[in-house]
């Protein structure tokens, strides 16, 4: 007979051995044909284990998207969105920009500007001191040490904030400064007291000016290019010349603020749209049909889920059934250019409930917004809490998502109880078959010998016969 090795593992991953195989039996395939047959149980679990893992990391992404959602959602309630603003625009921005707070005159203004507000500015040579030196610049006194260069001057002034100028080294040495506030100066600007250090070059004295314009007609100048007392509730900020051509301001009367309510649409509609969509990828994702990782195990586990199909129905039922107790034309989010297709049946997940993205006809909501903001206002917070208590229903904590969570989070920790034991029990079947067939190889082995022994002892006997 023949004799060979085997090495094999237990379940708890200890190994074991049987060596000196007398029978010539594949013993370790045996073993393993046994155990594979009594592991199918936990193969199960396991697998069931898996699937559970995947539907609740699932139910966990469609509640968080949900939860973000009803967030989106609660902000139409706020009163904020709705406060009254004054929009101001301007034909030419690159050349002056307006805003307006509440209460600015209403109309449309000509606006020309024949000059701009400019800082005063002098320029001075520089020449490093060959001692420390005290200078003072725009009253302001400075210690140079020995040897200091025009830009560290440079950087001193600018960091000073008791300094009445900024200061620009130049890469010739020169230094340009001017002060830190625009508009008229007259002739005294910028007086520096710097013997042997600052030399003014002649010619680069430039006095302050004031911004100079015109609005309707009626000159007035500022001393910045911010200008706030131009028209009533309106700041103009000058960046450039009219050259002839008046630029118009348009102040339009107070109101909601289409802008902020249309941002805050289009904000919903895009989240809306994308948590409908992951619900239903969900819904139509077929499980495989021969899964073989956790991951295949995990997937399509909310195929065709009656509680999610509901949802989406009932979500979509409050974005075009009119809303009790509002006006016929505000009534609904399709009074204000929200809309969407036909709904499916109740409960059902059908294709037609399972459609539906929202989209925005944007001019169609300004309009609103401007002929009937008070409309728009209680319709949108009625829609909001109507809304918020479908998605609560379903995302909130307690809600019947968590529920779902919960319940498979418990059943999880079962199989992996059972799985642990299951196990155990299967380690130990293990090396009690295993440490059989070494006893059964024992006692063959030793059959073996006896029998050997015994032929010898005929054979030897036969010959001293003869």
């Amino acid at each position: 007979m023949s004799t060979s090795g085997l090495s094999v593992n237990s379940a708890a991953g200890s190994p074991l051995s049987i060596t000196g195989l007398a029978s010539g039996l594949d013993t370790s395939a045996i073993v393993s044909a046994l155990m594979g047959v009594e592991r199918e149980p936990v193969t199960r679990l396991t697998q069931s284990q898996e699937k559970l893992q995947g539907d609740q990391s699932a139910l966990a992404a469609i509640q968080t998207s949900l939860q973000q959602l009803t967030l989106a959602v609660s902000e139409f309630a706020l009163p904020t969105l709705y406060e009254s603003a004054q929009s101001v625009s301007s034909s030419q921005p690159t050349l002056i920009a307006a805003t307006a707070s509440v209460g600015a005159v209403v109309g449309g203004h000509e606006v020309e500007v024949t000059q701009l507000a400019t800082a005063a500015q002098r320029a001075f040579t520089f020449t490093s001191p060959a001692a420390e030196q005290k200078i003072t610049i725009g009253g302001v006194e400075y210690e140079l040490k020995a040897g200091e260069t025009s830009k560290e001057l440079a950087a001193a002034i600018n960091s000073d904030s008791s300094s009445t100028v900024y200061a620009s080294a130049q890469e010739d040495g020169t230094i340009v400064l001017s002060t830190r506030t625009t508009g008229n100066t007259g002739a005294e600007f910028v007086n520096v007291s710097a013997a042997g250090v600052l030399a003014e070059v002649a010619g680069s004295a430039r006095e302050g000016r004031n911004a100079e314009f015109t609005v309707d007609g009626v000159a007035g100048t500022s001393a910045s290019n911010t200008v706030t007392n131009a028209i009533a509730g309106v700041t103009l900020t000058l960046t450039g010349l009219t050259s002839g051509d008046p630029v118009t301001i348009d102040v339009q009367p107070p109101g909601a603020s289409t802008s902020a309510i249309e941002s805050q649409v289009q904000s919903f509609v895009k989240l809306y749209n994308t948590t409908i969509a992951s619900i239903q990828k969900q819904l139509t994702t077929k499980p495989p049909a021969k899964p073989s990782t956790a991951a295949e195990y995990g997937t399509g586990t909310l195929f065709g889920d009656l509680e999610l199909g509901s949802l989406l129905g009932a979500m979509r039922e409050t974005m075009y059934e009119p809303i009790t107790g509002m006006a016929a034309e505000m009534s609904s989010l399709d009074s204000i250019g929200v809309s969407t297709g036909a709904a499916g049946g109740a409960g059902g997940t059908s294709s037609a409930t399972l459609e539906g993205q929202l989209t925005v006809n944007t001019a169609k909501l300004a309009e609103a917004v401007r002929a009937n903001p008070t409309g728009v206002e209680q319709m949108l917070a009625q829609w909001s809490k109507n809304l918020q208590v479908v998605l609560n229903g379903a995302a909130e904590p307690g809600g019947s998502l968590e529920a779902r969570i919960n319940g498979d989070s418990t059943q999880i920790t079962n199989y992996a109880t059972q799985i642990s034991s299951m196990n155990e029990i299967l380690a130990v079947r293990e090396k009690a078959l295993i440490q059989t067939y070494a006893t059964l190889e024992g006692v063959i082995s030793q059959n073996d010998t006896q029998s050997s022994w015994l032929a010898s002892q005929s054979e030897q006997l036969t010959k001293s016969g003869a």
